[in-house]
């Protein structure tokens, strides 16, 4: 069995009632995610639930005529494939480990049987999903306001917030592509632009090595925004789910089940 949640990395996880984490504890594994592995693809079946203790997920929209773009980055403040819990069974998006790291793994069924017995793991499900979409809406609007260049160094810092410190982060052009969705000719120019401003201080093969303060300086407000209003949903949220009813006291209470959290 896994420790007390409190020694648990993935924060969702960790705000968990110990009554609650229990439920969980038992089917939860712990796996290496290694960079550039896919973990599940646009249309396939959700096959595990993976809760990041570290590294960075980026989910990846993929369009009819083959383009891609990045919609969101995760890590040890959220989950991928937790949309199982809301009842879909098939991924939407395709998730591939741009930071590698390690993360716990559990089945959708025992995720699901877990949930239905506690309060605060739906409610922990109901978190993630409004840090999700606060995410989801924040790049949808930088993508349409501004500058391929701020919009790089929005990405940037996201995936440095996320790679334990490091300031070589292991992304290749291809991968900026990805995030931007723009050609590769496109992202050569702006990496160029960043290099002369030295918020990048080199570039080499497959790794970009940062100068955060001058990609601060560099990135637009979707940055400090978006990181402050996940971060405030993921910490006051959860600190609300150690106070609602365990798995215990839920069971001797049908009713006591929440139909959403306070912000």
């Amino acid at each position: 069995m896994m420790d007390h949640a409190t020694r648990v990395g993935n924060r969702l996880l960790a705000a968990l009632p110990p009554a609650d984490f229990a439920l969980l504890a038992p089917h939860l594994r712990k796996i290496v995610i290694e960079r550039d592995s896919v973990l599940v693809r646009s249309g396939d079946r959700i096959e595990h639930l993976l809760f990041p203790l570290s590294g960075a997920i980026a989910t990846i929209m993929e369009l009819p005529n083959g383009q891609t773009v990045a919609t969101t980055i995760v890590g040890q403040e959220g989950a991928v494939g937790l949309t199982t819990a809301l009842g879909a069974s098939h991924s939407p998006v395709t998730a591939v480990v741009r930071i590698s790291g390690a993360a716990l793994q559990i089945s959708p069924a025992q995720f699901l049987t877990a949930q239905h017995c506690s309060a605060p793991v739906g409610a922990m499900v109901q978190v993630f999903t409004r840090s999700l979409l606060t995410q989801l809406q924040h790049v949808a609007a930088c993508n349409a306001l501004h500058s391929v260049e701020s919009r790089l160094a929005r990405w940037l810092l996201h995936i440095h917030d996320r790679a334990n410190g490091s300031d070589l982060l292991p992304l290749t052009q291809e991968t900026l592509s990805e995030l931007l969705g723009v050609r590769r000719t496109t992202v050569t120019h702006v990496v160029s632009t960043m290099r002369a401003s030295r918020a990048l201080r080199s570039n080499r093969r497959g790794q970009l090595e940062i100068d955060r303060p001058r990609l601060e300086a560099m990135a637009c407000e979707c940055y400090k925004v978006m990181s402050r209003r996940i971060d405030r949903i993921v910490s006051q949220s959860t600190v609300g789910l150690v106070h609602r009813p365990s798995a215990r006291s839920a069971s001797r209470s049908p009713g006591s089940r929440i139909a959403g959290t306070g912000s």
